[in-house]
Protein backbone atom coordinates (compact mmCIF):
# COMPACT_ATOMS: atom_id res chain seq x y z
CA UNK A 1 0.00 0.00 0.00
CA UNK A 2 1.44 3.51 -1.12
CA UNK A 3 1.00 6.17 1.28
CA UNK A 4 1.52 9.68 -0.25
CA UNK A 5 -0.67 11.57 2.12
CA UNK A 6 -3.58 12.36 -0.50
CA UNK A 7 -5.53 9.49 -1.45
CA UNK A 8 -5.63 7.29 1.97
CA UNK A 9 -9.61 6.14 2.72
CA UNK A 10 -11.31 4.50 4.64
CA UNK A 11 -10.92 0.95 2.95
CA UNK A 12 -7.39 1.04 3.60
CA UNK A 13 -6.80 1.58 6.69
CA UNK A 14 -8.76 -0.77 7.44
CA UNK A 15 -7.14 -3.06 5.21
CA UNK A 16 -3.57 -2.01 7.04
CA UNK A 17 -5.08 -2.68 9.94
CA UNK A 18 -6.19 -6.25 9.78
CA UNK A 19 -5.43 -7.25 6.38
CA UNK A 20 -1.53 -7.45 6.83
CA UNK A 21 -1.03 -4.73 3.87
CA UNK A 22 2.52 -2.94 4.13
CA UNK A 23 3.01 0.16 3.28
CA UNK A 24 5.71 2.43 1.44
CA UNK A 25 6.41 5.74 1.25
CA UNK A 26 5.60 7.38 -2.35
CA UNK A 27 7.80 10.50 -1.37
CA UNK A 28 9.04 12.64 1.26
CA UNK A 29 9.32 16.28 -0.71
CA UNK A 30 6.10 17.84 0.99
CA UNK A 31 7.60 16.76 4.42
CA UNK A 32 11.25 17.56 3.41
CA UNK A 33 9.76 21.13 2.11
CA UNK A 34 7.95 21.96 5.43
CA UNK A 35 11.19 20.66 7.80
CA UNK A 36 13.82 22.94 5.71
CA UNK A 37 11.13 25.38 6.90
CA UNK A 38 10.92 25.15 9.81
CA UNK A 39 14.67 25.56 10.43
CA UNK A 40 14.80 28.74 9.03
CA UNK A 41 11.96 30.05 11.14
CA UNK A 42 12.32 33.21 13.94
CA UNK A 43 10.42 34.61 16.76
CA UNK A 44 8.11 32.61 19.02
CA UNK A 45 6.64 28.90 17.48
CA UNK A 46 4.15 27.36 19.15
CA UNK A 47 5.25 24.32 20.61
CA UNK A 48 8.74 24.77 19.41
CA UNK A 49 10.29 27.92 21.11
CA UNK A 50 7.44 27.94 23.08
CA UNK A 51 5.06 25.80 26.05
CA UNK A 52 2.10 24.56 25.30
CA UNK A 53 -1.55 25.12 26.35
CA UNK A 54 -1.41 27.80 28.96
CA UNK A 55 2.39 27.69 29.00
CA UNK A 56 2.31 29.32 25.31
CA UNK A 57 3.60 32.80 26.21
CA UNK A 58 6.90 30.85 27.86
CA UNK A 59 9.80 31.22 25.65
CA UNK A 60 12.02 28.22 26.37
CA UNK A 61 15.68 28.83 25.27
CA UNK A 62 16.43 24.79 25.29
CA UNK A 63 12.93 23.13 25.02
CA UNK A 64 13.68 19.22 25.51
CA UNK A 65 11.50 16.30 25.41
CA UNK A 66 9.49 16.61 28.24
CA UNK A 67 6.74 17.37 26.23
CA UNK A 68 6.83 13.59 25.10
CA UNK A 69 7.41 12.08 28.92
CA UNK A 70 4.43 14.22 30.20
CA UNK A 71 2.21 13.57 28.01
CA UNK A 72 1.72 9.87 28.18
CA UNK A 73 -0.87 9.32 30.82
CA UNK A 74 -3.86 6.67 29.77
CA UNK A 75 -6.57 4.72 31.24
CA UNK A 76 -8.81 2.02 30.78
CA UNK A 77 -7.81 -1.14 28.89
CA UNK A 78 -5.27 -1.46 26.22
CA UNK A 79 -7.00 -0.97 22.54
CA UNK A 80 -5.80 -3.95 20.29
CA UNK A 81 -3.19 -4.07 18.07
CA UNK A 82 -4.97 -3.89 14.83
CA UNK A 83 -5.97 -0.40 15.89
CA UNK A 84 -3.19 0.81 17.06
CA UNK A 85 -1.50 -0.03 13.47
CA UNK A 86 -4.46 1.96 12.01
CA UNK A 87 -3.42 5.22 14.18
CA UNK A 88 0.15 4.79 12.50
CA UNK A 89 -0.69 4.81 8.95
CA UNK A 90 -3.07 7.66 9.73
CA UNK A 91 -0.59 9.33 10.82
CA UNK A 92 2.50 8.83 8.62
CA UNK A 93 0.24 9.54 5.37
CA UNK A 94 -0.61 12.62 7.73
CA UNK A 95 3.26 13.89 7.66
CA UNK A 96 3.45 12.79 3.87
CA UNK A 97 1.19 15.77 3.40
CA UNK A 98 3.21 18.49 4.03
CA UNK A 99 2.65 21.08 7.14
CA UNK A 100 4.24 19.70 10.02
CA UNK A 101 8.36 20.92 9.65
CA UNK A 102 8.69 17.84 11.57
CA UNK A 103 12.06 15.56 10.53
CA UNK A 104 11.56 13.59 7.64
CA UNK A 105 13.68 10.93 8.79
CA UNK A 106 10.56 9.55 11.35
CA UNK A 107 8.76 8.59 8.49
CA UNK A 108 10.32 5.66 7.29
CA UNK A 109 10.66 4.54 11.08
CA UNK A 110 6.88 4.81 11.08
CA UNK A 111 6.87 2.59 8.08
CA UNK A 112 9.32 0.21 9.95
CA UNK A 113 7.45 -0.12 12.59
CA UNK A 114 3.95 -0.73 10.59
CA UNK A 115 5.59 -2.91 7.99
CA UNK A 116 7.49 -5.14 11.19
CA UNK A 117 4.47 -5.50 13.41
CA UNK A 118 5.05 -3.31 16.05
CA UNK A 119 2.24 -1.45 17.84
CA UNK A 120 2.12 1.21 21.24
CA UNK A 121 0.81 0.08 23.96
CA UNK A 122 -1.72 2.56 24.08
CA UNK A 123 -4.93 2.96 26.45
CA UNK A 124 -8.73 3.30 25.47
CA UNK A 125 -9.00 6.82 27.77
CA UNK A 126 -6.95 9.95 27.28
CA UNK A 127 -8.62 12.20 24.44
CA UNK A 128 -11.55 14.96 24.04
CA UNK A 129 -10.99 15.26 20.05
CA UNK A 130 -8.46 17.86 19.82
CA UNK A 131 -5.80 16.03 19.51
CA UNK A 132 -4.68 12.23 20.77
CA UNK A 133 -1.72 13.86 22.62
CA UNK A 134 -1.18 10.89 24.90
CA UNK A 135 -1.48 8.02 22.31
CA UNK A 136 1.08 9.39 20.04
CA UNK A 137 3.46 10.29 22.82
CA UNK A 138 3.56 6.82 24.11
CA UNK A 139 4.34 5.80 19.98
CA UNK A 140 7.40 9.07 20.29
CA UNK A 141 9.15 7.17 23.27
CA UNK A 142 8.59 3.84 22.30
CA UNK A 143 10.48 5.26 19.15
CA UNK A 144 13.30 6.88 21.44
CA UNK A 145 13.54 3.42 23.74
CA UNK A 146 12.18 4.89 26.47
CA UNK A 147 8.92 2.43 26.38
CA UNK A 148 8.87 -1.12 25.10
CA UNK A 149 6.80 -1.71 21.40
CA UNK A 150 4.07 -4.21 21.56
CA UNK A 151 5.22 -6.45 19.00
CA UNK A 152 3.38 -9.40 16.82
CA UNK A 153 5.32 -10.50 13.84
CA UNK A 154 3.21 -9.95 10.44
CA UNK A 155 2.19 -12.63 8.40
CA UNK A 156 4.81 -13.43 5.42
CA UNK A 157 3.86 -11.45 2.11
CA UNK A 158 2.73 -13.41 -0.54
CA UNK A 159 5.36 -15.25 -3.07
CA UNK A 160 6.17 -12.82 -5.81
CA UNK A 161 5.83 -9.71 -3.85
CA UNK A 162 8.07 -7.11 -4.77
CA UNK A 163 10.81 -6.33 -1.74
CA UNK A 164 9.92 -3.33 0.02
CA UNK A 165 13.04 -1.59 -0.51
CA UNK A 166 13.02 2.06 2.25
CA UNK A 167 10.45 0.27 4.64
CA UNK A 168 11.74 -3.10 4.87
CA UNK A 169 9.89 -5.19 7.62
CA UNK A 170 11.95 -4.51 11.03
CA UNK A 171 13.98 -7.05 12.32
CA UNK A 172 14.49 -4.86 15.77
CA UNK A 173 12.86 -2.49 17.51
CA UNK A 174 12.28 0.48 15.34
CA UNK A 175 13.87 3.90 16.84
CA UNK A 176 13.99 7.62 16.08
CA UNK A 177 16.18 10.72 18.12
CA UNK A 178 13.24 12.71 18.05
CA UNK A 179 14.76 16.53 18.22
CA UNK A 180 12.57 18.92 20.84
CA UNK A 181 11.68 20.49 18.43
CA UNK A 182 10.12 17.06 16.76
CA UNK A 183 7.74 16.80 19.71
CA UNK A 184 4.48 18.63 19.27
CA UNK A 185 4.50 18.26 15.68
CA UNK A 186 4.78 14.65 16.05
CA UNK A 187 1.79 14.76 18.38
CA UNK A 188 -0.38 17.27 17.53
CA UNK A 189 -2.78 15.27 15.45
CA UNK A 190 -6.04 13.38 15.85
CA UNK A 191 -4.57 10.16 14.04
CA UNK A 192 -5.93 7.58 16.87
CA UNK A 193 -9.77 9.06 16.64
CA UNK A 194 -9.40 8.66 12.61
CA UNK A 195 -7.87 5.47 12.43
CA UNK A 196 -10.80 4.66 14.69
CA UNK A 197 -13.14 6.56 12.36
CA UNK A 198 -12.05 4.99 9.36
CA UNK A 199 -12.16 1.35 10.60
CA UNK A 200 -15.97 2.13 12.07
CA UNK A 201 -16.84 3.56 8.59
CA UNK A 202 -15.90 0.57 6.27
CA UNK A 203 -17.28 -2.07 8.50
CA UNK A 204 -20.24 0.02 8.46
CA UNK A 205 -20.39 0.05 4.72
CA UNK A 206 -20.57 -3.76 4.55
CA UNK A 207 -22.94 -3.95 7.34
CA UNK A 208 -25.12 -1.71 5.88
CA UNK A 209 -25.11 -2.86 2.92
CA UNK A 210 -25.96 -6.61 4.15
CA UNK A 211 -29.00 -5.32 5.73
CA UNK A 212 -30.35 -4.69 2.55
CA UNK A 213 -30.10 -8.82 1.56
CA UNK A 214 -32.11 -9.68 5.02
CA UNK A 215 -34.49 -7.16 4.51
CA UNK A 216 -34.93 -9.03 0.92
CA UNK A 217 -35.66 -12.13 2.80
CA UNK A 218 -38.32 -10.56 5.04
CA UNK A 219 -40.27 -9.17 2.49
CA UNK A 220 -40.24 -12.58 0.50
CA UNK A 221 -41.40 -14.40 3.76
CA UNK A 222 -44.25 -12.01 4.08
CA UNK A 223 -45.05 -11.27 0.58
CA UNK A 224 -44.59 -7.70 0.80
CA UNK A 225 -45.40 -4.94 -1.64
CA UNK A 226 -42.66 -3.65 -4.05
CA UNK A 227 -44.63 -0.87 -4.69
CA UNK A 228 -42.94 1.24 -2.99
CA UNK A 229 -39.51 0.95 -4.33
CA UNK A 230 -40.34 1.89 -7.32
CA UNK A 231 -38.37 3.81 -9.45
CA UNK A 232 -40.83 6.73 -10.18
CA UNK A 233 -41.42 6.79 -6.12
CA UNK A 234 -37.68 7.19 -5.67
CA UNK A 235 -37.46 9.88 -8.78
CA UNK A 236 -40.37 12.11 -7.05
CA UNK A 237 -37.89 12.49 -3.83
CA UNK A 238 -34.21 12.19 -5.08
CA UNK A 239 -32.34 11.41 -2.14
CA UNK A 240 -29.29 9.49 -3.09
CA UNK A 241 -29.33 6.93 -0.29
CA UNK A 242 -33.07 5.99 -1.07
CA UNK A 243 -32.64 5.58 -4.58
CA UNK A 244 -29.82 3.36 -4.19
CA UNK A 245 -31.55 1.32 -1.73
CA UNK A 246 -34.75 0.80 -3.27
CA UNK A 247 -32.54 -0.08 -6.54
CA UNK A 248 -30.71 -2.72 -5.14
CA UNK A 249 -33.47 -4.21 -3.10
CA UNK A 250 -35.96 -4.30 -6.68
CA UNK A 251 -32.95 -6.26 -8.03
CA UNK A 252 -33.40 -8.99 -5.10
CA UNK A 253 -36.84 -9.20 -5.11
CA UNK A 254 -36.92 -11.51 -8.23
CA UNK A 255 -40.37 -13.10 -7.85
CA UNK A 256 -44.00 -11.92 -7.92
CA UNK A 257 -44.85 -10.75 -4.54
CA UNK A 258 -48.42 -10.51 -3.09
CA UNK A 259 -49.46 -6.89 -2.72
CA UNK A 260 -51.15 -5.29 -0.10
CA UNK A 261 -52.43 -1.67 0.02
CA UNK A 262 -50.14 -0.20 3.02
CA UNK A 263 -47.19 -2.42 4.39
CA UNK A 264 -45.90 -1.53 7.83
CA UNK A 265 -43.20 0.98 8.01
CA UNK A 266 -40.83 -1.61 8.27
CA UNK A 267 -40.82 -2.49 4.44
CA UNK A 268 -42.90 0.56 2.80
CA UNK A 269 -40.63 2.92 4.44
CA UNK A 270 -37.39 1.07 3.97
CA UNK A 271 -35.71 2.59 1.48
CA UNK A 272 -36.47 5.85 3.17
CA UNK A 273 -34.90 5.19 6.27
CA UNK A 274 -32.07 2.54 4.99
CA UNK A 275 -31.37 5.15 2.58
CA UNK A 276 -30.77 7.96 5.08
CA UNK A 277 -28.69 5.69 6.88
CA UNK A 278 -26.56 5.13 3.92
CA UNK A 279 -26.56 9.19 3.28
CA UNK A 280 -25.09 9.55 6.49
CA UNK A 281 -22.64 6.86 6.12
CA UNK A 282 -21.62 8.76 3.08
CA UNK A 283 -21.00 12.23 4.41
CA UNK A 284 -19.21 10.69 7.61
CA UNK A 285 -16.69 8.81 5.52
CA UNK A 286 -15.87 12.45 3.27
CA UNK A 287 -15.74 13.86 6.82
CA UNK A 288 -13.16 10.80 7.46
CA UNK A 289 -11.49 10.80 4.61
CA UNK A 290 -10.47 14.60 4.11
CA UNK A 291 -8.90 14.84 7.40
CA UNK A 292 -6.75 10.98 6.58
CA UNK A 293 -4.82 13.11 3.99
CA UNK A 294 -5.01 16.90 5.54
CA UNK A 295 -2.27 18.61 7.18
CA UNK A 296 -4.08 19.50 10.22
CA UNK A 297 -0.85 20.53 11.58
CA UNK A 298 -0.82 23.60 14.71
CA UNK A 299 1.28 25.51 13.95
CA UNK A 300 1.12 24.58 10.09
CA UNK A 301 4.37 25.08 8.11
CA UNK A 302 3.20 26.69 4.51
CA UNK A 303 5.39 28.37 2.44
CA UNK A 304 7.88 30.45 5.02
CA UNK A 305 5.56 30.76 7.54
CA UNK A 306 3.98 29.07 10.53
CA UNK A 307 0.52 29.78 10.43
CA UNK A 308 -1.18 29.36 14.04
CA UNK A 309 -4.69 27.86 13.54
CA UNK A 310 -7.89 25.55 14.77
CA UNK A 311 -7.62 22.69 12.49
CA UNK A 312 -6.62 20.28 14.90
CA UNK A 313 -10.38 21.02 16.32
CA UNK A 314 -12.79 17.41 15.06
CA UNK A 315 -15.78 19.51 15.31
CA UNK A 316 -16.92 18.22 11.26
CA UNK A 317 -15.94 14.64 12.33
CA UNK A 318 -17.63 14.61 15.00
CA UNK A 319 -20.90 16.03 13.87
CA UNK A 320 -20.92 13.52 11.22
CA UNK A 321 -20.52 10.79 13.45
CA UNK A 322 -23.27 11.74 15.82
CA UNK A 323 -25.62 12.06 12.91
CA UNK A 324 -24.38 8.29 11.77
CA UNK A 325 -24.90 6.69 14.92
CA UNK A 326 -28.35 8.46 15.23
CA UNK A 327 -29.04 6.66 11.67
CA UNK A 328 -27.98 3.37 12.75
CA UNK A 329 -30.75 2.95 15.31
CA UNK A 330 -33.59 4.23 12.89
CA UNK A 331 -32.50 1.24 10.55
CA UNK A 332 -32.07 -0.91 13.59
CA UNK A 333 -35.61 -0.24 14.25
CA UNK A 334 -37.19 -0.76 11.42
CA UNK A 335 -35.39 -4.12 11.11
CA UNK A 336 -37.12 -5.07 14.77
CA UNK A 337 -40.42 -3.62 13.49
CA UNK A 338 -39.98 -6.60 10.62
CA UNK A 339 -38.89 -8.66 13.03
CA UNK A 340 -42.59 -8.02 15.03
CA UNK A 341 -44.42 -8.92 11.52
CA UNK A 342 -42.65 -11.97 11.24
CA UNK A 343 -43.72 -13.47 14.62
CA UNK A 344 -47.35 -12.59 13.33
CA UNK A 345 -49.30 -15.08 11.60
CA UNK A 346 -51.24 -12.05 9.47
CA UNK A 347 -47.85 -11.44 7.73
CA UNK A 348 -46.37 -15.32 7.62
CA UNK A 349 -49.20 -18.12 7.10
CA UNK A 350 -47.48 -19.56 10.32
CA UNK A 351 -48.72 -20.30 13.96
CA UNK A 352 -47.66 -17.29 15.94
CA UNK A 353 -43.75 -16.49 16.75
CA UNK A 354 -43.06 -19.05 13.79
CA UNK A 355 -43.63 -21.76 16.11
CA UNK A 356 -43.81 -25.26 14.58
CA UNK A 357 -47.39 -26.11 16.60
CA UNK A 358 -50.31 -23.87 18.24
CA UNK A 359 -49.31 -22.48 22.06
CA UNK A 360 -45.33 -23.29 21.03
CA UNK A 361 -42.86 -20.40 21.81
CA UNK A 362 -41.25 -20.61 18.42
CA UNK A 363 -38.75 -18.44 17.81
CA UNK A 364 -40.30 -15.63 20.59
CA UNK A 365 -36.98 -14.84 22.43
CA UNK A 366 -35.52 -13.31 19.16
CA UNK A 367 -37.77 -10.48 20.09
CA UNK A 368 -36.15 -9.93 23.54
CA UNK A 369 -32.47 -10.41 22.22
CA UNK A 370 -33.29 -7.62 19.39
CA UNK A 371 -34.86 -5.27 21.58
CA UNK A 372 -32.39 -5.80 24.10
CA UNK A 373 -29.11 -5.07 21.54
CA UNK A 374 -31.37 -2.48 20.26
CA UNK A 375 -31.01 -0.56 23.81
CA UNK A 376 -27.56 -0.58 23.58
CA UNK A 377 -27.69 1.16 20.11
CA UNK A 378 -29.74 3.71 21.38
CA UNK A 379 -27.59 4.78 24.00
CA UNK A 380 -24.31 4.65 22.06
CA UNK A 381 -26.18 7.14 19.80
CA UNK A 382 -26.05 9.90 22.64
CA UNK A 383 -24.84 12.78 20.73
CA UNK A 384 -21.42 13.80 22.20
CA UNK A 385 -21.35 17.14 20.43
CA UNK A 386 -23.35 18.83 23.20
CA UNK A 387 -20.71 18.23 25.38
CA UNK A 388 -18.14 20.97 26.21
CA UNK A 389 -15.02 21.08 28.35
CA UNK A 390 -12.67 24.01 29.89
CA UNK A 391 -9.07 23.09 30.35
CA UNK A 392 -5.65 24.24 30.32
CA UNK A 393 -6.29 27.46 33.01
CA UNK A 394 -8.88 28.51 30.32
CA UNK A 395 -6.70 28.67 26.79
CA UNK A 396 -8.41 25.40 25.79
CA UNK A 397 -12.47 26.21 25.88
CA UNK A 398 -13.79 23.35 23.80
CA UNK A 399 -13.89 19.73 22.47
CA UNK A 400 -15.17 18.02 19.86
CA UNK A 401 -15.48 14.34 21.75
CA UNK A 402 -14.66 13.15 18.08
CA UNK A 403 -12.65 10.65 20.19
CA UNK A 404 -16.14 9.23 21.62
CA UNK A 405 -18.04 9.67 18.57
CA UNK A 406 -15.37 7.15 16.58
CA UNK A 407 -15.16 5.00 20.23
CA UNK A 408 -19.29 4.44 19.89
CA UNK A 409 -19.36 3.83 16.48
CA UNK A 410 -17.23 0.99 16.61
CA UNK A 411 -19.41 -0.25 19.44
CA UNK A 412 -22.48 0.69 17.29
CA UNK A 413 -21.58 -2.87 15.08
CA UNK A 414 -21.61 -5.65 17.44
CA UNK A 415 -25.38 -4.50 18.55
CA UNK A 416 -26.41 -3.43 14.96
CA UNK A 417 -25.29 -6.79 13.69
CA UNK A 418 -27.35 -8.88 16.55
CA UNK A 419 -30.57 -6.50 14.95
CA UNK A 420 -30.21 -7.95 12.16
CA UNK A 421 -29.13 -11.82 12.93
CA UNK A 422 -32.41 -11.77 14.79
CA UNK A 423 -34.35 -10.49 11.72
CA UNK A 424 -32.22 -12.89 8.96
CA UNK A 425 -33.14 -15.97 11.66
CA UNK A 426 -36.61 -15.34 12.28
CA UNK A 427 -36.70 -14.66 8.06
CA UNK A 428 -35.19 -17.76 7.29
CA UNK A 429 -37.39 -19.86 9.72
CA UNK A 430 -40.38 -18.45 8.27
CA UNK A 431 -39.41 -18.95 4.61
CA UNK A 432 -39.31 -22.52 5.22
CA UNK A 433 -41.24 -25.21 7.65
CA UNK A 434 -40.73 -24.11 11.23
CA UNK A 435 -38.77 -26.69 13.12
CA UNK A 436 -39.99 -27.64 16.83
CA UNK A 437 -38.79 -25.65 19.81
CA UNK A 438 -35.02 -26.25 20.50
CA UNK A 439 -31.78 -23.50 21.27
CA UNK A 440 -31.58 -20.57 18.93
CA UNK A 441 -28.24 -19.70 20.01
CA UNK A 442 -26.57 -21.84 17.04
CA UNK A 443 -28.85 -19.82 14.20
CA UNK A 444 -28.26 -16.95 15.46
CA UNK A 445 -24.40 -17.35 15.45
CA UNK A 446 -24.55 -18.41 12.00
CA UNK A 447 -26.48 -15.46 11.11
CA UNK A 448 -24.01 -13.32 12.71
CA UNK A 449 -21.33 -14.68 11.04
CA UNK A 450 -23.38 -14.66 7.68
CA UNK A 451 -23.64 -10.71 8.38
CA UNK A 452 -19.88 -10.21 9.45
CA UNK A 453 -17.32 -10.17 6.80
CA UNK A 454 -14.10 -9.03 9.04
CA UNK A 455 -12.76 -9.52 12.59
CA UNK A 456 -14.35 -7.37 15.08
CA UNK A 457 -12.40 -4.13 15.91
Amino acid sequence: MELDGAGLTCAQVHEAAYGGARVTIASLDRARAAWATAQELTGPVYGRSTGVGANRGVILDKPGLDLLRSHVCGAGPPIPPARARAMLVVRLNQLLAGGSGIDPAVLPALAEAINGGFTPPIQTYGAIGTGDLAALATTALCLLGELPWHHEPPPPLPSGTPPIDATATATADPRFPFAPEDALPFISSGAATLADAAIACHRLRLLLDAVIDVAAMSFTAVGASAEPLAAAVQEARPHAGQAAVAARLRGLLTQELATRVQDPYGYRAFAQVHGAAVDALDRATAAVEIDLNAAAENPLISGSLAWHNGNFHSAPLALALDALRAALVQTAQLSAARLATLMDPAYTGHHPFLADRPGSSGALILEYVAQDALAELRLLATPVTTGTVVISLGTEDHAGFATQAARNALRCLEPLEIVLACERTAALRALNTPTPDRPLTDDLTTSRHALSLHPPP
